[in-house]
């Protein structure tokens, strides 16, 4: 990956909408050898995929919450099972799994408080080795789906 690849990626970063073209003029490059590069980085996994920024509150997601899981097994059955049911929560949208203590770490959104405390007594306390949950509540997003730094 050289320069021009890097520009690439910060533009599509910052506006995965741009054709070809557009992208191509604002890295300096003519559209054949943009295109060709593009599909490259594509191919390569360097671009995982294109998607839309939605705001939560639009879907009635007002609620979020960060949810620190520590295991009470982690053999690697249960570690598989428990990454497996967690992937299948879709108001899980972030799960990360950690070094130390705590074990996982899960972004959750909800509608509200109520939606978090049904989902958290649910389901999230009963996935596989599950010994403790401990959550916290988002006041405000600071820095938010912020492009990676070129």
């Amino acid at each position: 990956m050289d320069d021009v690849d890097r520009k690439i990626l910060a533009e599509l970063q910052q506006d995965g909408r741009l054709t070809v073209t557009e992208l191509a003029a604002r890295v300096r490059l003519s559209v054949s050898p943009c295109h060709r590069r593009l599909r490259e980085l594509e191919r390569s996994g360097a671009i995982q995929g294109y998607r839309a920024l939605v705001d939560p509150a639009a879907l009635g997601l007002n609620f979020e919450a960060l949810v620190f899981v520590s295991m009470r097994q982690e053999d690697r059955d249960t570690v598989a099972e428990f990454e497996r049911a967690v992937g299948e929560l879709e108001h899980v949208l972030d799960a990360q799994r950690l070094f130390g203590e705590p074990d996982y770490l899960l972004r959750v959104a909800t509608a509200d408080l109520a939606a978090f405390q049904r989902l958290y007594d649910e389901r999230l306390a009963t996935l596989p080795g599950v010994q403790r949950l401990t959550s916290t509540l988002v006041m405000k997003h600071v820095v938010r789906d912020r492009p990676l730094p070129a």
